[in-house]
């Protein structure tokens, strides 16, 4: 009895010492396959884009495909949910969102999962500040006459957004707690569906990084009331910033970035973070975004160790701050 306890831990420990030294060597040859990105947003948003950019990037730096799945729903939490709970074997990441892991654990009280604690960090993608967009028809001609309407006629001017706890629902929260107003909240799937709305005057306003509305904004399908911040953005030059409107607390950068399941190996973290460095170093990949309206990080600011020091210190500096603007709202 003795003897086959013996063998029992003996195999056990044989087992342990084969997997322990069977990740390093994986590593070295991921991928083998396909890699599967959720977005937890539908096509469209800024999550997308950008999402896809990397993906494109980092398929070339890996040498295998990596195939978007969009997957949205309630502020962008499914999606996220679902990779959370994924194999941790570096074949399902996601494209997340400030909004999935900053506003989310403050607005949802039984979220499905830890943005600090049920993910690996691979790295930031992108940042961009945020853009309020009307309807073309809206009657403001400037964000004064904007604010003056959203006064005026309060519960009655309808503004869309995400779903809650979305880059565009926390964008929102901010400007009309700074303004004190209160209008109509309507929420949709993700971003394209909701700026497709407001472009068909649907609804009355908007508010979603640069990335996603500058299209809009250019072709004149909406209008470009204010973007947040104290500068204006290169892609809306004729757009003007918070502070020149004297909205000042209308300050929010809104960051995407790439996460894997807990658990994920070092090496294949490793390897993910590395093929992410340099499609962020690919100029094409820099002009592509600041076509968009959004900037690549610098280096100072990428890898996995910078990222998950931002999560944290984000969550605990706009936890209080969405809270309060959500209680507000409601």
């Amino acid at each position: 009895m003795t003897r086959t306890r013996s063998h029992g831990l003996l195999a056990v420990s044989t087992l342990l010492a084969f997997a322990a030294m069977s990740w390093p060597a994986m590593a070295q040859n991921y991928p083998t396959r396909s890699i599967t990105m959720v977005v937890p947003f539908p096509p469209g948003g800024p999550s997308d884009v950008v999402a896809r950019i990397m993906a494109d990037g980092m398929s070339k730096a890996l040498g295998q495909s990596i195939v978007i799945e969009n997957l949205g729903g309630a502020g962008g939490t499914i999606g996220t949910a679902r990779v959370a709970t994924a194999e941790p074997d570096g074949y399902t990441l996601l494209g997340a969102s400030m909004g999935s892991h900053v506003s989310a654990p403050a607005l949802f009280p039984n979220l499905r999962y830890d943005s600090t604690k049920d993910f690996e960090p691979i790295g930031l993608t992108s940042n961009a500040p945020a853009a309020v967009v009307a309807r073309k028809d809206f009657p403001a001609k400037d964000f004064k006459e904007f604010v003056a309407v959203l006064k005026k006629d309060g519960a009655s001017v309808k503004q869309a957004h995400g779903g809650i706890g979305s880059s565009s629902h926390m964008a929102c929260l901010l400007l009309t707690a700074e303004l004190g107003v209160h209008p109509t909240l309507v929420a949709y799937r993700g971003t394209g569906p909701a700026l497709n709305d407001v472009i068909g005057g649907h609804v009355d306003f908007f508010c979603e990084q640069v990335v996603s509305v500058q299209g809009a904004i250019k072709g004149g399908t909406v209008k470009g009331m204010v973007v947040s911040g104290n500068n204006r953005s290169p892609a809306l030059a004729d757009v003007p910033s918070a502070k020149e409107v004297g909205v000042p607390g209308f300050q929010i950068n809104i960051w995407s970035a790439i996460f894997a399941p807990k658990g994920t190996p070092k090496p294949v973290v490793a390897r993910l973070s590395e093929a992410l460095n340099a499609t962020l170093n690919d100029p094409a990949v820099a002009k592509r975004l600041h076509e968009l309206g959004g900037t690549v990080p610098p280096a100072s600011n990428r890898g996995p160790d910078f990222l998950a020091r931002q999560l944290t210190a984000d969550i605990a500096s706009w936890n209080p701050i969405l809270k309060a603007a959500n209680g507000k709202t409601n």
